[in-house]
C-alpha cells in the first residue's frame, strides 16, 4: 500500500500545565480535500500550526511526501501553502504586490513569477484589481488575495484555516470554485471551517477534534451512520395495531411522547417514509402532519462535541 501524502502521527501539544492536543493521529492521501472541525478551543488552531511548522509537537510527529517533517527543512516547508484565519496580507501594497513579495520570500522572480501572478489574480478573480491596494479592497476580496498568497509558490498541499470567515456569499463560492479547481488539479487540501455546510459540499472525508482529542474521523457518509434519521408525523388517530406494525419496522424505532407528533428513527428515512404512508393506508389513518428530518453533519457534530457554549 502507498505512503500516504501525510501522516499525523500521536501529536502532542503542551503549554504548561494546559494539554492542547492529547494523541492526535490521522492520515490525508495524495489529492484529498480532507475537513477538519472542532469546536472552539478543541486544538484545532494548534494543530495546523504544527502541520504549517509554526510550532513544535511536544510529542509525537508528522510525516510528509515520505519524510519526517522538521522545522528546518526548507524544501517540505516550500511544498506546503497556508491561508490563515487572520489575513496575512499589507494593506498599503496592491494585489499584485502582495503576491510579488510572497513569491520573493520563496525566492521566486523574474517573468516566469510575473506570467503567474496574473494566473493567480485571475484565478482569485482580482485580475482588474491588480494595481489597486488591497486596504481599499472588501472582506470578500481580501480573503480571495490572501488565498492568492498561498499559491504563488506552487504548493502540494494547501492548509486553509477558517478561509471564508467574513466574506460575502459570492467571495465564499468563488473560494470554492478556486477550492475544488485546484483540487482537481492534484492538490490535496485541508480545509477548516465553523460552516458545516462548506465541509459537506467540499470534503469527503473529515475529522472531528474536541479536547485535544480526534474524536471522529471517517468519510462523510459513514459518519452521517453515526446518527438516525427521523420522521415526525401526526396521525389523527394510533390503533393498537398500527402501533405494533410500526415497533416492527426492521432498523426502525417509534418514539411516542405523551403528545403528538410522534417520531420514528430509522437508518433510511426514504425507505421508512414510503413503509410509514403504506401502513396508514392499509389502517385506514389519516396522516394530519409529516416532516423527514435527515442525518446532517451539523447533527453529527453537536452530538460528538455538546451543545455547551464554547469561549
Amino acid at each position: 500500500m502507498a505512503e500516504p501524502f501525510l501522516d499525523v502521527v500521536d501529536l502532542h501539544k503542551q503549554y504548561g500545565t494546559t494539554l492542547a492536543l492529547a494523541g492526535v493521529s490521522f492520515q490525508v492521501q495524495r489529492g484529498e480535500i480532507f475537513g477538519l472541525l472542532g469546536p472552539n478551543g478543541a486544538g484545532k488552531t494548534t494543530l495546523m500550526s504544527i502541520l504549517s511548522s509554526l510550532l513544535e509537537p511536544t510529542r509525537g510527529g508528522v510525516r510528509f511526501l515520505g519524510r519526517v517533517f522538521e522545522r528546518d527543512d526548507r524544501e517540505l516547508k516550500r511544498a506546503i501553502g497556508i491561508v490563515p484565519q487572520d489575513l496575512a496580507i499589507y494593506n498599503e501594497l496592491t494585489a499584485r504586490e502582495n503576491l510579488r513579495f510572497f513569491g520573493a520570500l520563496y525566492g521566486l522572480g523574474g517573468r516566469n513569477l510575473e506570467r503567474s501572478l496574473d494566473a493567480i489574480l485571475d484565478a482569485v478573480g482580482l485580475l482588474d484589481r491588480g494595481g489597486q491596494r488591497a486596504g481599499t479592497f472588501s472582506g470578500g476580496m481580501k480573503r480571495r488575495l490572501n488565498l492568492g498568497a498561498a499559491l504563488v509558490h506552487e504548493p502540494k498541499l494547501l492548509l486553509l484555516d477558517e478561509p471564508t470567515t467574513g466574506v460575502d456569499p459570492q467571495s465564499r463560492n468563488h473560494i470554492f470554485e478556486e477550492v475544488r479547481r485546484l483540487n482537481r488539479q492534484g492538490m490535496t487540501i485541508i480545509y477548516t471551517s465553523h460552516y458545516m455546510e462548506e465541509v459537506e459540499a467540499l470534503c469527503p472525508r473529515l475529522g472531528i477534534i474536541d479536547h485535544g482529542k480526534l474524536i471522529a474521523c471517517d468519510t462523510l457518509p459513514r459518519l452521517l451512520q453515526i446518527l438516525p434519521g427521523r420522521i415526525r408525523f401526526r396521525v389523527a388517530v394510533l390503533p393498537d395495531r398500527l402501533r405494533r406494525r410500526l415497533q416492527d419496522l426492521p432498523d426502525t424505532r417509534l418514539v411516542e411522547q405523551d403528545s403528538q407528533p410522534l417520531a420514528l428513527e430509522c437508518r433510511d428515512p426514504n425507505t421508512t417514509l414510503l413503509q410509514l404512508i403504506g401502513l396508514c393506508r392499509d389502517e385506514q389513518v389519516e396522516v394530519t402532519s409529516l416532516d423527514v428530518e435527515q442525518p446532517n453533519l451539523e447533527r453529527v457534530f453537536l452530538h460528538l462535541t455538546g451543545r455547551a457554549l464554547r469561549d
